[in-house]
């Protein structure tokens, strides 16, 4: 059987921790930004850990080996 092909939108939106999590960026962010309060903006600066339900179909479907 063939392997399977990483999603290539996924491997540039989405990285896994060294336990397997998947980290992601904070939405929001790309225009409009001096609308919004200078809490929020300073909250989605970084990564964060992505909820393990949505998790779960990003791990079996866009990144079935995982990225480096």
């Amino acid at each position: 059987m063939t392997k399977m092909k990483t999603h290539s939108g996924a491997k540039k939106r989405f990285r896994l921790t060294a336990s397997g999590k998947v980290r992601r960026g904070h939405a929001m962010k790309r225009h409009n930004m001096r609308k919004r309060p200078t809490d929020m903006k300073r909250d989605a600066r970084g990564m964060c850990i992505m909820d393990a339900c949505d998790a779960k179909v990003i791990k079996k479907s866009f990144l079935p080996y995982g990225l480096d």
